[in-house]
């Protein structure tokens, strides 16, 4: 029998990822892949029009230990990465209900209509699934309408309702 939390996941992960697909497979990203996922990250920032900071260091801290941050899965094609998708843990503690928001999801323009940003959302749902997450969020500029269909045709139900929020810096 496994004992913390921690070892459980690591179990369980071995039994549903990495996941084959078509153009390679989908695994949790590791320590060596965070140079490659940060160049990648810079990228889809670059298409939002922001300016990147992460560093490998911050991408490293973020999804190692026994409680990440945040969980990274990669997409792979021929031993190179072509995709990525960033997840972190939501909560509903009214309802006692688990959930992971898809935070980040970007593949290579030469991999794209491939099936990578499927086959990452697939093995997002295997993950979530493995954290007893009941349900998965994401969100897409309101004129990205490429996106919003993507999302739509996997199954994503469109919530229309925009509450206000509110952010407060803490820290350096």
């Amino acid at each position: 029998m496994v004992g913390s939390y921690g070892e459980m996941e690591l179990e369980m992960q071995k039994h549903t990822l990495p996941i084959q697909t078509e153009f390679g497979l989908v695994r949790c990203a590791r320590q060596i892949d965070a140079e490659r996922i940060v160049e990648m990250a810079g990228k889809l920032a670059a298409h939002h029009g922001d300016t990147p900071t992460l560093t490998a260091h911050d991408l490293i801290r973020d999804i190692s230990g026994e409680n990440p941050s945040l969980y990274v899965l990669v997409a792979e094609a021929d031993g190179e990465l072509v995709g990525y998708v960033a997840l972190c843990r939501l909560i509903r503690l009214q309802f006692g209900l688990r959930g992971i928001d898809m935070h980040h999801l970007f593949t290579e323009a030469s991999f794209r209509g491939r099936g990578v940003g499927n086959s990452l959302v697939e093995a997002s749902k295997i993950k979530a699934n493995a954290l007893s997450c009941g349900y998965m969020t994401v969100g897409t500029h309101p004129d990205n309408h490429k996106a919003q269909a993507f999302y739509e045709a996997l199954g994503f139900e469109r919530k229309d309702a925009h509450p206000p929020r509110f952010s407060i810096q803490i820290g350096a």
